[in-house]
């Protein structure tokens, strides 16, 4: 491996600075594979152990794989019941699991993946209009590391961040190459987000629209990630290990890999199967079960192979303005499981997890009681 590079650093190393010079560019990660530069520069290093790609258990004997939940036949009572219980048993133990059979056609999802493509890499000078840290000044953002100033390292991804609901932007305010796709794409992984939360909502014994009646699927945010070629993969990382900010995530990816979640203390790939979507949960929907579902680790390998496109649907309001309080649903309590965790709203909740960065820490240990 060579990792000498990480070990040499300039004494006249100004992090800051080099930050400031990178995110000046406005051309992200992708400009500087542009340059055709062969090294990456110090602020994309990672402490070599967050970068490995072993397992952290000990036991080479353990080998997992991510549970895929066919969602056909939803209409029959008793497939949907077996639908519910996977779904259950899944959230419960993983966290983590892919749909097949969701609904949104194969098109769509192939011409949403190019839409992103399409995105970071057309005309560098079109793309930077829409390059900023300012979130309140368009409903369409583009940037590199949400964290950038933030977080111990930087991470080897571009991303464009919008908000397709409760407020849907106004066409003209997307970018053209993607525009009418983002829209329908939206429009479909919002009523899948409703199915969802249904499917959430029986598994833990509740009516079928207790988690749509408290809102978990009012806000939509797209993000389109794009992780270009990694000369030195070993080095750095296309997203650092943490847990999402949000109530669930419906992720598409194409077929390069290096999605891993974290199971059982073992990081375990999520592979590409055609036409299906990965959902995973987010520590709000954690804290309204009181912890009987889990918002667990992934992270994204930096790689040789690349680009790498992917598109992360959150299912939250973010920042923009809320008084709406979540804490563990009351229906789920009892002497014996009393609530874990305080009330929040999503906006606090988001703005303490943006504010930390991917520090490789929790954001819910500091919401526990």
């Amino acid at each position: 491996m060579v990792a000498t590079n990480r070990d040499e650093v300039p004494t006249n190393y100004d992090r800051k600075h080099e930050l400031k010079a990178f995110d000046d560019t406005k051309e992200g990660v992708k400009g500087l594979v542009d340059a055709g530069i062969t090294e990456i520069p110090r602020i994309f290093y990672h402490p070599p152990e967050e970068c490995s790609i072993d397992n952290t258990s000990d036991s080479e004997e353990v080998r997992f794989s991510i549970p895929v939940i066919d969602l056909e036949g939803l209409s029959d009572p008793t497939k949907r019941k077996e639908i519910v219980a996977a779904v259950g048993e899944a959230s419960e133990t993983w966290g983590f699991f892919q749909i097949s059979n969701h609904g949104i056609p194969f098109d769509v999802l192939e011409e949403m993946k190019d839409g992103v493509r399409g995105f970071h890499e057309q005309d560098t000078e079109v793309k930077k209009q829409f390059y900023t840290r300012d979130h309140s000044s368009s409903p369409f953002v583009y940037n590199s590391n949400f964290d950038l100033y933030s977080a111990p390292a930087t991470n080897w991804r571009d991303s464009f961040l919008c908000y397709m609901a409760p407020t849907p932007p106004k066409t003209k305010d997307l970018p053209e190459v993607c525009r009418e796709i983002l829209v329908e794409y939206s429009k479909q992984v919002m009523k899948l987000g409703k199915l969802l939360f249904e499917l959430l909502s029986e598994a833990l014994g509740l009516k079928l629209t207790h988690l749509n009646d408290i809102d978990c699927s009012e806000g939509l945010l797209v993000l389109g990630h794009y992780y270009p070629t990694c000369p030195q993969p070993e080095l750095t990382i296309g997203t650092s290990k943490h847990a999402d900010n949000n109530f669930i995530s419906v992720l598409l990816q194409d077929n390069i890999g290096g999605l891993q979640v974290l199971h059982q203390n073992n990081w375990v790939d999520v592979p590409y199967v055609p036409g299906a979507l990965v959902v995973n949960l987010g520590d709000l929907v954690q804290l309204l079960s009181n912890d009987r579902f889990k918002s667990v680790e992934h992270r994204v390998l930096a790689n040789r192979k690349g680009p790498r496109v992917s598109v992360a649907s959150f299912f939250s309001t973010g920042m923009l303005p809320s008084t709406k309080l979540y804490g563990p649903i009351k229906e789920l309590l009892s002497e014996d499981n009393p609530p874990k965790y305080r009330e929040t709203t999503v906006r606090d909740y988001v703005a303490y997890f943006n504010e930390k960065g991917l520090d490789g820490t929790s954001a819910l240990s500091h919401f526990k009681l």
